[in-house]
């Protein structure tokens, strides 16, 4: 058996000139910046290795000195695919100047390549990016003019379009863990996320190149336990001990116990945010939060959220999660970010895209920079200034529900709010609603022919996508739309009936959010839509325990269709509703009577699959299947032929 264990300097020989090389990290968590150090270090010193291919997912790096910054020195790297490059700006300046080949592609995209580089594919095949830049005819993700190999193509599955994103032979892996052992196994209990590793290793054992990974400690072979082992000796080709100035845990943390999952923190009673703008936007935002929803929040605004959930007693009826693998708990902010406390997993980073790019998120809160009248968004390249994608396009493409949350206009923004009121004293440089994006990092035409729900807030008013685009939907108090709103739009939004912002928002108190979407009366909870003829029943969350539960519901359906005279087509909510076992043949029957009397066609759905099995079984008819896994399957489903 080999000695793993070598000096940063010996581990950087092994890198040549020419190699595709793959590193690890979020932000600050798990990044391997002995490593990056060691190769930028031969570099100064001997000139080599030279000509790097630079493959990484999430965004590495403090927007200084440390993290892929470290790469930037010319003729070092000669072409970089990346998910996020806000972070790292000596290689953006590179990439936006021309001196570099390079490519911005998904997140989780480059995340779901690696396992297909590990099983010798061709390539990965994903609706991801479809009608954004990265779209091979909006742009194929290049950044600049001097790169010209096709990386992704348009292709046809099943009749359905699909991108094809190319796979390429990964050399030098360099990842990061907690401890070795004498053999090489790699565990990592004391960083706070997973990320790619196990399968960049595979991607670069099965390419035929070398893995190296960045500890913190080493202790006796066959000493640690081998469900804590993460990548296994037998893919790691070298393994390095960093000192502790460059393993911290993230950027912000040298170390918390919180951040490893291992540990919870105690409940404690923590100051709310002060009442200003980012406050109104997340307060707006979080009245969107599905009881019992799967949620995504972005960096930035969005962060908001999550604390304002906090202090409206909303974390235990949400499940938050982050895009590097996070499930459950608080995010943390800044350079913490990608880190959470109190969670309730920490699952690889390419699992969680899984989840995200297959429907699995309710709802996803995320920043907006650049919004157009078709409801187009970007986030991502602004002239000299390259942010990046990162899993913007995963997310927002395939959440069930999708809030943009910003500010309305940027650059000297301030506001004052009193007296339930918000009023701008002084305007911002720049408008964010304008004529056109400058890149499509989501395609507000694609949300609409695809039926995804869209809103936009701000601190003064709330946009809805509609089948014309934007439709200003609701105004602060205090906000004149000529004034405030439309001057400072490079378009004019739809405008019909317009609401005014709950005043809650705009006072300095708690909102009572939580008693909003976890207590609703049956006035709210099932309601006639005139306009499509619609009666809508909204049994989410609620126990149906006894029969007086059925009576208040039959009274109120028949009560509401008296005055209609006719029957009419029905949708039913039943997410997370709780029929007791008692009750499933008379519940069975009352659905029966009420079908034959009042029902014209009728559509139930539920996200829980074991609920619509349950519930299939219950409501079993001679005809098609009628509940399905999302509202807006149901309601299509009465106009289907």
């Amino acid at each position: 058996m080999s000695n793993k264990i070598v000096s940063g300097r010996d581990a950087a020989a092994l890198i040549y000139s020419g190699d595709t090389v793959t590193t690890s990290g979020f932000v600050g968590a798990g990044v391997p910046d002995a490593l990056l150090k060691a190769l930028a270090d031969r570099f100064g010193d001997e000139g080599r290795p030279g000509g790097l291919t630079l493959v990484f997912a999430a965004g590495q790096g403090d927007g200084g000195e440390r993290g892929l910054n470290r790469l930037a020195a010319p003729g070092l790297v000669r072409r970089v695919i990346g998910g996020h490059w806000g972070l790292i700006p000596k290689l953006a300046a590179l990439a936006v100047k021309g001196e570099i080949e390079a490519y911005n592609f998904p997140q989780g995209v480059i995340s779901h390549l690696y396992r297909d580089i590990a099983a010798g594919k061709a390539g990965l095949i994903s609706q991801v990016g479809l009608e954004t830049f990265v779209d091979p005819r909006l742009g194929g993700g290049r950044i600049n003019d001097v790169t010209k190999e096709d990386m992704v193509e348009v292709i046809s599955v099943r009749g359905q379009e699909r991108l094809l994103y190319h796979t390429m032979p990964i050399h030098v892996a360099l990842l990061r863990g907690s401890t070795a052992d004498e053999r090489g196994n790699i565990t990592m209990e004391r960083e706070a996320l997973i990320l790619d590793n196990l399968a960049q290793a595979m991607a670069a054992r099965n390419s035929g190149g070398v893995v190296i990974v960045q500890v913190d400690q080493v202790v006796a072979q066959d000493s640690l336990p081998t469900r804590d082992v993460v990548i296994p000796a037998m893919l790691v080709d070298a393994v390095v001990v960093a000192t502790p100035d460059l393993h911290p845990q993230t950027y912000a943390s040298q170390y918390n116990r919180y951040f490893t999952g291992r540990y919870r923190k105690p409940e404690e009673v923590t100051g709310s945010m002060p009442l200003d703008l980012r406050k109104v936007i997340a307060r707006r935002a979080a009245m969107e939060l599905p009881v019992g929803g799967v949620v995504n929040l972005g960096i930035g605004m969005p962060e908001g959220v999550a604390t304002v959930a906090a202090e409206e007693g909303l974390l235990n009826h949400v499940t938050l999660t982050a895009e590097p693998g996070v499930i459950g708990g608080q995010p943390a902010s800044g350079l913490d970010f990608g880190a959470a406390v109190n969670t309730q997993a920490i699952i690889a980073q390419g699992s969680q895209f899984d989840f995200y790019d297959g429907g699995g998120l309710d709802l996803a809160c995320l920043g907006m920079a650049e919004v157009d009248g078709t409801g187009n968004v970007n986030v991502s390249r602004f002239g000299p200034k390259l942010a990046g994608a990162g899993g913007f396009i995963n997310i927002s493409q395939n959440a069930r529900h999708l809030v943009f949350a910003g500010s309305f206009t940027a650059g000297g923004l301030d506001v004052q709010i009193s007296n339930g009121q918000i009023t701008v004293t002084s305007e911002g440089r720049t408008s964010k609603f304008g004529a056109a994006v400058e890149q499509i990092t989501f395609s507000g035409a694609r949300a609409q022919r695809l039926g995804q729900p869209v809103l936009f807030v701000t601190e003064r008013c709330v946009f809805r996508l509609s089948p014309h685009g934007l439709s200003l939907i609701e105004v602060a108090p205090g906000i004149d739309i000529d004034r405030d709103i439309l001057a400072h739009m490079g378009f004019v939004p739809e405008i019909s009936e317009v609401e005014e912002m709950d005043p809650r928002i705009f006072t300095d108190a708690p909102m009572g959010l939580r008693d909003d979407l976890l207590t609703l009366g049956m006035d709210r909870r099932i309601q006639y839509d005139a306009d499509r003829d619609t009666l809508f029943i909204n049994l989410a969350k609620m126990n149906i325990n006894t029969r007086c539960d059925m009576a208040e519901i039959r009274t109120r359906v028949e009560t509401i269709l008296a005055p209609v005279g006719r029957k009419v087509d029905v949708v039913v909510n039943y997410d997370q509703a709780r029929i007791d076992d008692a009750l499933a043949q008379d519940w069975a029957a009352m659905v029966d009577d009420l079908e034959a009397r009042l029902y014209k066609r009728v559509t139930r759905y539920s996200t829980s699959a074991f609920l619509r099995r349950k519930l299939g079984r219950t409501l079993q008819r001679r005809r098609r299947a009628t509940i399905f896994d999302s509202e807006r399957a149901a309601a299509a489903a009465l106009y289907d032929p």
